[in-house]
C-alpha cells in the first residue's frame, strides 16, 4: 500500500507551479500553505464555521472602524467582510480629545458565534465592560449592544438547552449567564468553574463537542502555550492539558520597550526610551497562543492561533489539530504540540485561489478609503475628504504625531514592504507638518513642515529624539513623494524622499520597530497631517499611496529539479552523504565541502513535497525506524521514508519535515552525531541544528 501511495505521489509531481504573488498570501498554489496566514497584525483570532463558510474576527484595539471580520472557504485564503462598527462614541478618550487617549484599549479579544440564523461578535471594552454585535448577514450591519460587567478574555456558548454562557478572567476561570434578549446577565449565575491553580490562561474559546466542554486558553506564566480544559458538565470539574507549547515557527522575540510612555516629540522635552534586544532562544510569551479550533464538513479540525511576528506586532497561524486521548492537540500524529510551518491545505470542496485579504494600495480615486485603513482613534469627519482622487487632511492642533487627530493608517505587512505616497504640500501653513510615519512608540517619520513660509522636508525619530533637515532647498508647491522601507524580521525601518518619483534620498538614521504592551499593535504605516503651534492649519493632500512587498512572490522558493548545498545554521556545515550510509555533515576546509557528496537534487514529488538524491551516488536521503540517530540513510532506491514537506522558512532557509515520523531532520550542533529525524521543530534563533540555508549550484 505504501508504494501505491509514494507512485500516486510522484505521478503527480508537475503539478501546480508556485504561484507568483505580489502581496502575501500562506497560499503556496500548490496545495500547501506557508504560515503565517497573514504577514501583517490580526491578534486574538476567533473562528467558526457555517456551512462551507468560515468567518474569522480579530482584535482592532482604538482604530476605527473595528471588530474585524473575514471571510473564508479554505482557512488559508481569507477576505475582508465588515467591520463591526464604525466609531464608537464612548469618550474623549476614543477622540483623543481633552488631553486623553485610548491607546491600548480600545475593543479587543473578540468571540464570533452563530446561533439560528444569526450572528454575534462579544468583545470586551475596558471602563465599559461586554459589546455585543447582532447581525443577520456577517457583512453586516450590526446592531451594538452595550452589556457592561466585567467579562473580559471571554468566549461565548449557545448551549443545547438554549442558556447562553459566557467564560471569562485569567488563571481563574468564572462563567457567568446572559440574558437571551442580550439586556444583561442572570442575577446570581456567576460562579468560578476552574479554581486558580489549574494552569489556565486568558483568552478563552469554549465549544460543546460530542456531549463534552472544551475550553482553550493561553497561558503565558512562565512562556506562551496552549492550554485545554475539559469537563462532561460546563460548571465542571475540569480537567486540564497543554495541547500547543514551544511553537515559534523558527522566529525570535522582537526588539522590546520597556519603559511603556507615549513620550514627546519636542526635543527640549525628550523621553529617554529603553529597548531591550532579542533574547536569543528565549520564549517568553511569543509562542502560538490564543486561539480556537474549528471542525470541517469531512470531520476534520483545524486550529488558529496567534504569535508574535516580530515588527508586525501578533498575527495569526493555522495549524491541523490531531485529537488524542479525547484532546484536540495542535499538530501531526508523532509531533504533537507542534505545528508546521508548511502544510497541506485543508480538505475543503471549493477550490479558491489564492489571494490577499485585501488591496493595500490606493489612489484614493474611490467614494471611499478602502477597507484595510484604519484611523487612530475617531476621526473628526469634517477635517478630512476623498477630493479629486486625492486624500486630503485639515491639520489639527497636537502636541505630537501621537495626539495627531485624522492620522490614518493600515497594517505595517511583512516580511519586507514598503510604502510610498505623493504628497501636496502646497496649502499647509506655518507649524503644519504632514507626512508617512511608522505608528509605534516609539514612532518616526519623513514629512513636510512649514516654517517661516517655507517648506521643509523633516524626519523624526523618537527613540533618539533625533531630526534631521533635507539638505536640499526649501520646496517649491511641486508634489514629493516620500517612503518608508520596513524590514519587519529585523525590526529595521528607513526613510527616504523623491522630487521625481524616480530617484529617492535616503534621509537619516534606520529606525528600530519594537513591540510594547501600550498599544498591543506592532509597528503601523500612517498618513497624518498635524499643527504643532496649537491651532487649525490648512491641509494636505495625499495620492497613489503604493505597498510594494518584494518577498510575497515565493514561487522560487523551492529548488525543485536544481542541485542543491544544504548548509546547517546550528553548527555552521555542510549536510553530508556519508558512503557509510548515513547522513552526516562536513566542515569547511574538509576534503568532502567541495565535492559531489555535500550536493543533491530535489525533485519534486508534489504539493510541496521532494526528494532529495545525493549526487555522489550513495542514493535518496531516507528515514527508516523511527528516525532516530542514524536512522536518516542513504537508500539506492526511493520509498515512502525518502519524501519531505519542504518547510519555506523564507530568506533561503528551510527545513525537512520528514512524512514518516512528521519530525525534522536536525542534529545536535554539541555532540557530532549524525542527522535525525525526530526532531520536534526549530528553536527560535534557528540555531538548534533543525533548519538549513540551502544555495544552488554551490
Amino acid at each position: 500500500m505504501r508504494n501505491i501511495v509514494l507512485l500516486l505521489l510522484m505521478s503527480i509531481s508537475i503539478l501546480c507551479p508556485l504561484a507568483a504573488q505580489t502581496s502575501w498570501t500562506a497560499d503556496n498554489g500548490n496545495g500547501t500553505f506557508t504560515n503565517p496566514l497573514f504577514y501583517d497584525e490580526f491578534s486574538d483570532p476567533d473562528i467558526i464555521r457555517v456551512g462551507e463558510d468560515f468567518y474569522m474576527a480579530g482584535t482592532t484595539m482604538h482604530c476605527m472602524p473595528g471588530l474585524v471580520v473575514l471571510h473564508s472557504k479554505d482557512l488559508v485564503n481569507w477576505k475582508f467582510l465588515s467591520y463591526a462598527f464604525n466609531q464608537l462614541n464612548m469618550g474623549d478618550e476614543f477622540r483623543l480629545s481633552n488631553g486623553k487617549e485610548a491607546y491600548g484599549q480600545g475593543i479587543w479579544a473578540p468571540c464570533i458565534r452563530y446561533h439560528k440564523g444569526k450572528f454575534y461578535i462579544f468583545s470586551n471594552i475596558n471602563g465599559h465592560g461586554m459589546q455585543v454585535f447582532i447581525s443577520d448577514n456577517p457583512a453586516g450591519p450590526w446592531e451594538h449592544k452595550n452589556m457592561g460587567g466585567n467579562i473580559y478574555d471571554l468566549s461565548v456558548l449557545f448551549d443545547d438547552n438554549d442558556k447562553i454562557y459566557a467564560v471569562y478572567k485569567y488563571d481563574e476561570v468564572k462563567m457567568i449567564e446572559i440574558k437571551p434578549d442580550f439586556s444583561g446577565y442572570v442575577e446570581g449565575s456567576e460562579r468560578v468553574i476552574i479554581p486558580a491553580g489549574n494552569a489556565m490562561g486568558e483568552g478563552h474559546h469554549i465549544y460543546k463537542i460530542k456531549g463534552k466542554y472544551y475550553i482553550i486558553s493561553a497561558d503565558y506564566s512562565p512562556m506562551g502555550r496552549m492550554q485545554c480544559a475539559r469537563a462532561d458538565k460546563i460548571e465542571g470539574p475540569y480537567e486540564t492539558a497543554a495541547i500547543s507549547v514551544k511553537e515559534t515557527m523558527g522566529t525570535e522575540r522582537v526588539h522590546w520597550t520597556d519603559n511603556i510612555s507615549l513620550g514627546s516629540s519636542v526635543p527640549e522635552t525628550g523621553f529617554k526610551f529603553k529597548i531591550s534586544k532579542p533574547s536569543k532562544d528565549n520564549m517568553g510569551c511569543a509562542t502560538l497562543h490564543q486561539g480556537g479550533i474549528v471542525d470541517l464538513p469531512n470531520g476534520d479540525w483545524w486550529g488558529v492561533s496567534m504569535l508574535d511576528f516580530r515588527a508586525v506586532g501578533r498575527t495569526t497561524c493555522l495549524s491541523p489539530v490531531t485529537w488524542e486521548d479525547g484532546w484536540p492537540y495542535f499538530g501531526l500524529p508523532g509531533n504533537l504540540g507542534r505545528s508546521p510551518r508548511t502544510w497541506i491545505k485543508p480538505t475543503v470542496n471549493a477550490k479558491v485561489e489564492p489571494h490577499a485579504p485585501y488591496q493595500r494600495s490606493d489612489n484614493f480615486d474611490g467614494k471611499a478609503l478602502l477597507p484595510v485603513w484604519q484611523w487612530n482613534h475617531e476621526p473628526d469627519h469634517s477635517k478630512w475628504s476623498l477630493t479629486k482622487g486625492k486624500l486630503r487632511l485639515h491639520t489639527l492642533p497636537a502636541k505630537d504625531f501621537l495626539w495627531a487627530k485624522n492620522t490614518l493608517t493600515q497594517r505595517g505587512i511583512g516580511p519586507v514592504s514598503s510604502a510610498t505616497v505623493t504628497l501636496d504640500a502646497s496649502r499647509l501653513k506655518d507649524g503644519d507638518i504632514a507626512g508617512i510615519g511608522l505608528l509605534n512608540i516609539p514612532y518616526a517619520w519623513l514629512g513636510v513642515s512649514r516654517m517661516n513660509k517655507n517648506l521643509v522636508i523633516r524626519w523624526y525619530d523618537q527613540a533618539h529624539n533625533k531630526w534631521m533637515e533635507a539638505a536640499s532647498q526649501p520646496l517649491a508647491s511641486q508634489p514629493i513623494f516620500l517612503r518608508v522601507t520596513g524590514n519587519f524580521d529585523e525590526d529595521t525601518a528607513w526613510f527616504s524622499y523623491s522630487v521625481d518619483g524616480e530617484s529617492f534620498t535616503n534621509i537619516g538614521d534606520s529606525v528600530l520597530m519594537p513591540y510594547q504592551l501600550k498599544t498591543f499593535q506592532g509597528t503601523r504605516y500612517a498618513l497624518f497631517a498635524y499643527n504643532s503651534e496649537g491651532k487649525q492649519g490648512g491641509y494636505a493632500d495625499f495620492d497613489n499611496f503604493q505597498i510594494d512587498e518584494p518577498l510575497a512572490d515565493r514561487s522560487k522558493n523551492i529548488p525543485t529539479g536544481k542541485i542543491i548545498t544544504l548548509f546547517n545554521r546550528g553548527n555552521d556545515t555542510r549536510v553530508f552523504a556519508n558512503p557509510h550510509g548515513t547522513l552526516h555533515f562536513r566542515g569547511k576546509g574538509s576534503k568532502e565541502y567541495e565535492t559531489e557528496a555535500c550536493r543533491f537534487r530535489v525533485h519534486d514529488r508534489g504539493q510541496g513535497r521532494v526528494a532529495l538524491e545525493a549526487m555522489n551516488g550513495t542514493g535518496f536521503v531516507t528515514v527508516v525506524g523511527a528516525g532516530l540517530s542514524a536512522d536518516v540513510r542513504l537508500a539506492k532506491e526511493e520509498s515512502e521514508g525518502s519524501l519531505f514537506q519542504w518547510q519555506d522558512m523564507l530568506h533561503g532557509q528551510c527545513m525537512l519535515l520528514s512524512l514518516k515520523t512528521n519530525r525534522y531532520v536536525g542534529l545536535d550542533p554539541a555532540t557530532g552525531e549524525p542527522y535525525a529525524a525526530d526532531w520536534a521543530g526549530s528553536s527560535p534563533s534557528r540555531g538548534n541544528g533543525t533548519v538549513f540555508n540551502w544555495n544552488e549550484g554551490k
